[in-house]
């Protein structure tokens, strides 16, 4: 077994080797003068299981592309098995036709990764689960459930708890986790999206009164859902909002209208890399998912079961 990382999340990729205790595959992943993509594998992977870490954030398209040419490398160099292990799978919001002559570009890209040569996919909290019936080889989804319920068992058990999807769409993913805490009761916020990038909340089904509340999400963009959505359950009498989202892509200022929010702390795993530090008095705070993408990636590796692991 062999790991090649791209240059995405090295962070990640090198906690992801030494959980598995194994060094990072010397290889040279930069850009031509003209921002070209060069990758050359600087040792023999002939007949080796190799896994290639990149996540697919921003820059999506230059992530992307280096991703897909890492794989075309690994395949020419003769690798007996190819597996992408996308962290975020980026595009993964364009899953469907929201109108006429609009792109499903989730699909796309399935096709671009499985046309460049993997032979099997690895990603977490895929934002829609028919993403994996977009690829024709095998695709694994892991769950980011089981790490955010230790950590609000270890700092929230002695609150009176209360899962709050979002959005009716989210429902789904915030049961799996209110399960994971001894069953504790949920609410859904009722929300009208205006346009793109914005959201007004309009009602919360269900009493937060007194409560605890986590919200969970998959992704975290402008931020601006949960932050209204925050609001939303404090004015109906909540006593601490907190958020829990696997994906932190925080883009424009995302950071700051959270730090100016209701929100008690923002909780994400390290799928994305920030590019910098996270400011230590700030209200965002970074999960490590490496044990469980180690831990499935050795699966794989020894043809084990990964489900059972969210058993």
């Amino acid at each position: 077994m062999k790991l090649l990382a791209g240059n995405s999340n090295l962070p990640l990729a090198k906690a992801i080797a030494d959980y598995l205790e194994i060094r990072l595959t010397e290889a040279s992943v930069r850009r031509f003068a003209d921002e070209e993509v060069f990758v050359e594998v600087n040792e023999n992977v002939r007949g080796e299981d190799v896994f290639v870490i990149q996540s697919t954030s921003y820059p999506a398209n230059d992530n992307l592309m280096e991703l897909l040419i890492c794989i075309d490398a690994l395949r020419r160099a003769s690798a007996k098995r190819i597996t992408a292990v996308i962290p975020y799978f980026g595009y993964a919001r364009q899953d469907r036709k929201p109108g006429p002559r609009t792109p499903i570009s989730a699909k796309l890209v399935a096709n671009l990764i499985t046309t460049a040569g993997a032979d099997r996919v690895l990603s977490m909290d895929l934002h829609a689960g028919q993403i994996q019936g977009f690829f024709d080889i095998p695709t694994d989804n892991l769950w980011a459930a089981p790490v955010m319920a230790a950590d609000i068992q270890a700092r929230l058990a002695n609150k009176q708890l209360m899962v709050v999807s979002p959005d009716v769409g989210g429902v789904v993913r915030a049961r799996s986790l209110a399960k994971r805490l001894d069953n504790a009761p949920l609410a859904i916020v009722d929300k009208r999206r205006e346009r793109a990038g914005e959201s007004e909340v309009m009602n919360i089904i269900g009493d937060v009164e007194g409560r605890c509340c986590i919200l969970v999400d998959d992704i975290v963009d402008s931020a601006g859902t949960l932050c209204n959505a925050a609001a939303a359950l404090k004015s109906q009498g909540a006593t601490d909002v907190y958020a829990y989202c696997s994906h932190g892509v925080l883009s424009g200022g995302a950071a700051a209208r959270v730090q100016s929010s209701e929100l008690s702390e923002l909780v994400v795993t390290d799928t994305i890399f920030p590019g910098e530090s996270d400011d230590p008095k700030g209200k965002i705070r970074r999960l490590s998912i490496a044990p469980l993408f180690g831990e499935a990636i050795r699966r794989i590796a020894d043809e084990a079961s990964v489900s059972s692991l969210f058993d």
